[in-house]
């Protein structure tokens, strides 16, 4: 990954992980941060209540997958890759 021209950009997905939206942050050096990870990587009792009844009531584990999720390393690679298209 190369640096890019921008320092930071943002921005909100739904993260079917967790059944909520959550904000991305991908930095020009490539570095990534996903600020889902802050609520739900390592809940507190009251979100990790939270989380175990959308599981029961959405039949599956609601969990967080980590900050290096597909859904955070995808969007910054998305985001890499438009912008070697448009420097070329």
């Amino acid at each position: 990954m190369s640096i890019t021209n921008w320092q930071i950009t943002t921005t909100t997905i739904y993260c079917d992980a967790v059944d909520d939206e959550a904000t991305i942050l991908v930095y020009g050096d490539g570095k990534i941060k996903c600020i889902g990870y802050s609520k739900y990587g390592s809940p507190d009792q009251n979100i990790a209540k939270i989380l175990k009844n959308k599981s029961k009531k959405l039949n599956r584990i609601i969990e967080c997958n980590g900050p290096q999720c597909h859904r955070v390393t995808d969007y910054r690679d998305k985001l890499f890759s438009e912008e070697s298209k448009n420097s070329l």
